[in-house]
């Protein structure tokens, strides 16, 4: 079996000594020395302690946003999905490693303020993608992309939690039985609430939607995309 790359041996000796000495007291150092590696090599694969903590969120968006813009105007949504689905196999493929990481974002307040601002960097994504595809320029439309956003997201995070806390034995099909509910939710711009042929919440009103997004917000910030 070949040795693991420096990268791996670093993550894995970053959260070991994590859990036997806290994270504000395991240094850079520490986690080198424990990897067999110097400060160089740390450096060469991450730019502070906090970087091993999180899956690599840059690449990821990157990929997220080369999904999106391979669709077509009736192909969007399928391309939300699957950009959804990408998200959660990134996690998915950590295994252990993830789970890892949950337990310790639950416990220190700086790490959770850290997922919570990667939260937002995916929502905004979404909801400037969800937009343009939405071609409306108007307030209420805003909200609409807005508040669509966050239900996207909304659901990825409760799948992953799931998964996280054991509970979800297929998240795979969990997350997409998830995306059907939430995209159900939307008809495509000038679709009649009732052409989908499934239960669609018609909001009428602007205020129907703003009314919704304080809730979606505290739910995102309160747990994070954890």
């Amino acid at each position: 079996m070949s040795k693991p790359s420096a990268r791996v041996r670093l993550a894995d000796a970053a959260f070991a000594l994590f859990d036997e000495r806290g994270y504000e007291q395991t240094t850079v150092d520490d986690i080198a020395e424990r990897a067999g590696v110097g400060r160089t090599t740390f450096f060469r694969h991450y730019r502070s302690k906090e970087e091993v903590i999180f899956p690599d969120h840059d690449r990821l968006l990157t990929l997220i946003r080369e999904r999106l813009q391979t669709s077509s105007h009736s192909t969007a949504l399928v391309a939300v999905s699957d950009a959804v689905r990408l998200v959660l196999l990134r996690y998915l493929d950590e295994g252990d490693l993830a789970r890892r990481r949950y337990v310790l974002t639950s416990k220190v307040a700086a790490l959770r303020d850290r997922e919570i601002a990667s939260v937002a960097r995916y929502q905004r994504l979404f909801r400037e993608f969800i937009s343009d595809w939405m071609g409306d320029p108007t307030e209420s439309a805003s909200l609409r992309a807005e508040l669509m956003a966050a239900a996207v997201v909304a659901a990825h995070n409760h799948v992953l939690r799931r998964w996280l806390r054991g509970e979800a034995a297929d998240p795979v099909r969990e997350v997409d039985d998830a995306m059907r509910e939430v995209l159900a939710l939307f008809p495509p711009p000038g679709a009649h609430p009732q052409s989908t042929g499934t239960t669609v919440v018609a909001f009428r009103t602007g205020q129907d939607i703003e009314a919704l997004l304080p809730s979606l917000r505290n739910l995102l910030e309160g747990e994070g995309a954890q």
